[in-house]
């Protein structure tokens, strides 16, 4: 048997023994009060689901072991990676933590652990430990493990200052300005690379699930979300949009526009239908996220997207006001997703010109083919 083996048997046979002892010997040497006052000075609060006669144990433990557990075991150390696997137990992971050098003492470092109530909250995962930290802060630092992988969600009917306002939350470390650059530097591999009329990526980083390390720089983001449109905006969808008279990027932006105008995608190919019969007859859009978007970002909502529309709104002078200017707007006016493309490629064969939201809550519309069945379905 090896003398750390030896040491570990010991460890678990004899030292709570020892504990006790030393609990008796406390006890006459100090009220219980002092203990744990004491002990609450140096390790902080006892975790609520230690009771009494184990808080004054644990107390007076730590007490006359806290040196074991407060100074490092070696302050020049360097940090190294240590794992915990799922379903470890306190003793496993303990006995590892000796064996490595991180610890001096594996029973105090467990009374510690139990007293915190950190012994039912270790969590598996990698982590860099140094035996220039003390117990307790190896301790406090395998609470939780930090993924090396993120993920970035982009949400359907997402803005391009939307999705890089989410950036920060997502762990990368990519800023907005980095984002924006890139896509204005973005190289012409892409099958809509020459449909772009400028630098804006609008409407192409299509809506999904990114899961990247944690390093990722925004160089290895771009291309990523880029070749997701690629892939899902397959060949058959290009066709559909060509047999509606429709280039790629005139698709996208009317795609972006259904998917601001809905809210289930069911309705979408119904909407797509009625977008096409405006444009058939040269009949303006009328498209209120159209307008949201030339209006930009509303400091008093805090949001992209304002909500309701004035009258003096839809006056607004751009060329993304729909309400003003006839055909499609210059660009799409969000990232739409696959629903929203399915539905422009494959729309709907309806009559209906007009559409409004419905009076029953339920985000559905109300379709009409006159102007006069549209005010009808004005809610009451």
């Amino acid at each position: 048997m090896s003398p750390r083996r030896s040491s570990s048997v010991f460890g678990a046979c004899i030292l709570p023994l020892i504990a006790l002892l030393i609990l008796g010997v406390a006890v006459l040497v100090f009220a219980p009060g002092m203990i744990t006052r004491k002990a609450e000075a140096i390790f902080g609060p006892a975790s609520h689901s230690v009771g009494g006669t184990q808080r004054l144990i644990l107390s007076a433990t730590l007490v006359l072991q806290a040196e074991d557990l407060t100074q490092a075991v070696n302050p020049a150390g360097s940090p190294a990676p240590f794992t915990i696997l799922p379903g470890e137990s306190v003793p496993s992971i303990t006995q590892r933590l000796w064996e490595a050098g991180l610890i001096t003492n594996p029973s105090a470092f467990r009374s510690y652990l139990q007293y915190s109530g950190m012994d039912t909250t270790l969590q598996a995962g990698d982590f860099n430990l140094s035996p220039a930290m003390t117990a307790v802060q190896i301790a406090q630092e395998i609470q939780s493990s930090i993924s090396e992988e993120v993920t970035l969600v982009i949400l359907a009917g997402w803005r391009v200052e939307e999705i890089t306002a989410s950036l920060p939350a997502t762990g990368l470390e990519i800023t907005a300005t980095e984002f924006i650059q890139a896509m204005e530097a973005i190289p012409g591999r892409y099958s809509f690379s020459d449909e772009l009329p400028g630098s804006s990526l609008e409407g192409f980083l299509f809506p999904d699930s990114y899961a990247m390390p944690r390093q990722a720089s925004v160089n290895q983001l771009l291309p990523k979300i880029l070749m997701n449109f690629e892939a899902q905006v397959n060949n058959e969808m290009r066709s559909g949009f060509s047999n509606q008279g429709l280039s790629l990027y005139q698709a996208v932006t009317l795609a972006s526009i259904v998917e601001r105008e809905a809210i289930n995608d069911e309705e979408m190919p119904m909407l797509a239908s009625v977008f096409y019969n405006r444009l058939a007859i040269n009949q303006r859009l009328a498209s209120d996220p159209t307008v949201q978007y030339a209006l930009g970002y509303n400091t008093q909502q805090a949001t992209w997207w304002t909500n309701p529309l004035s009258l003096v709104d839809l006056e607004i002078d751009s060329p993304y006001n729909t309400y003003l200017y006839p055909s499609l707007p210059p660009g799409p006016i969000c990232n739409p997703g696959l629903s929203a493309l399915r539905a422009v490629a494959f729309p709907a064969q309806t009559p209906y010109y007009y559409f409004r939201a419905g009076c029953d809550g339920s985000g559905n519309h109300l379709f009409a083919e006159t102007y006069e069945q549209h005010l009808a379905n004005e809610c009451p």
